[in-house]
């Protein structure tokens, strides 16, 4: 086994896997199994479907994507559930990192096409876990209600191969196209992300987000779930 940078292992002030909650949360999930591949896998599938995808869940402070503080709320947006998975990782001795993509959506909905102004998603994120001498992706982001709504089949995830968004939904349309995977971090890069959405949405709109997260004080700013189906131009 290659030498591990030990970052991949140590807790963060945001990726808290020394949190009492992480710990025990994750000690419930794997059980008594030691294999590391099954605990990651478990651990995948728990926070895939426990934690519901939000996209209107707040992104400019580093307490939202806090593990602990996503594990309490139930849900968060692909990078939030990313630092969980993570987090519960390293609580199991897992080496962990958080990796990011630009992925242009193609089955989102139009509600959310509108608010930001384009398809691409700008620094999506992803889990990606030290196993059997590799790193390999997890992408536990969209939960299964959430895929059956959109047609598409859950991403599933066996600790051996990368798991990363279907390309087609069920019906044939595309679903996601990752149109360029960006760097790995060992914490959770919160100033680089606000940038990149500045960059690719444009400094006003993110601005605007930004206001209607600090007026609503924690209260959903809109029910994803119950959005209209986007089916492209």
């Amino acid at each position: 086994m290659k030498e591990i940078d030990e970052r991949a292992l140590m807790p963060t002030a945001i990726i808290d896997s020394d949190h009492e909650l992480i710990i025990n949360y994750a000690r419930d999930v794997v059980g008594r199994s030691i294999d590391p591949i099954e605990q990651a896998v478990k651990l995948y599938y728990v926070v895939r479907d426990d934690i519901w995808y939000d996209p209107y869940y707040p992104f400019y402070l580093p307490e939202h994507y806090r593990a602990s503080n996503v594990l309490k709320s139930g849900r968060g947006y692909c990078v939030c559930k990313a630092s969980l998975l993570c987090a519960l990782g390293r609580s199991r001795g897992i080496p962990s990192r958080i990796g990011f993509a630009t992925v242009r959506n193609h089955l989102a909905t139009k509600q959310l096409i509108e608010l930001l102004g384009s398809d691409l998603f700008v620094y999506h994120g992803f889990t990606e876990f030290y196993l059997e001498g590799k790193w390999i992706k997890a992408t536990p982001a969209f939960n299964k209600e959430l895929c059956h709504k959109h047609h598409v089949l859950p991403l599933e995830f066996n600790g051996r191969e990368d798991s990363i968004f279907q390309q087609y939904s069920l019906e044939g349309k595309r679903f996601m196209e990752y149109v360029a995977f960006n760097a790995t971090y060992y914490d959770i890069p919160v100033d680089t992300i606000v940038a990149a959405w500045e960059e690719g949405y444009g400094k006003d709109r993110v601005r605007e987000w930004m206001e209607g997260f600090e007026k609503a004080k924690g209260k959903p700013i809109a029910d994803f779930y119950s959005e209209e189906v986007w089916k492209g131009e």
